[in-house]
């Protein structure tokens, strides 16, 4: 059964979509901010979001969060990113595939200054390691300015994902994106 969250705007479990996106359009402003700040820890873009509520459908939602996305500064794009933590895997993982992920997280992070971000929504959890050691390794070779902005697409498809999982009524269904 679906819990009560009066005054909430995070959506229950097993609520509908229109229940969800009913729920974040009515709640007071901070509680919106607050849930939307766990889709992306951008403060201008939760603001720009909670502010233009209410959204009529979830297309609309999305479509406001692209371009929140789109218009973040690069002093948005470093608060937002500094909230992310690099995706993991599944603790049943072999641990020489923790290693392995880890070792390359921590390369990354020494060579860009912030988590990997990626978001594996729509992949079988069984093909997360290989497109996040892959990523991690393309996006090694990239310049600065071509990674953030690659980092920024990622952050941006990870938003999405986060939303519409937080509308549904799923808000810790992240396992198929980035893990905070």
């Amino acid at each position: 059964m679906g819990q009560s969250h009066a005054n909430s705007a995070i959506p229950g479990p097993y609520e509908s979509l229109a229940d969800g996106l009913r729920r974040l359009n009515h709640a007071p402003a901070a509680a919106a901010e607050a849930a939307l700040l766990a889709c992306c820890a951008s403060r201008r873009w939760a603001l720009r979001l909670t502010v233009h509520r209410p959204y009529p459908d979830l297309d609309a939602l999305l479509a406001a969060a692209d371009e929140a996305s789109y218009d973040l500064s690069p002093g948005d794009l470093a608060e937002a990113l500094a909230d992310e933590r690099s995706p993991g895997l599944h603790p049943t993982a072999p641990q020489s595939a923790h290693t392995a992920l880890r070792a390359a997280h921590a390369a990354y992070e020494s060579r860009f200054k912030y988590a990997f971000v990626i978001c594996l929504e729509g992949l079988r959890p069984t093909e997360h390691l290989n497109q996040m050691l892959a990523g991690i390794r393309v996006r090694m070779t990239n310049e600065r300015e071509e990674e953030s902005a690659i980092a920024a697409e990622e952050l941006r498809r990870l938003a999405r994902a986060r939303l519409a999982h937080l509308v549904a009524g799923h808000p810790e269904t992240d396992t198929a994106i980035a893990v905070r």
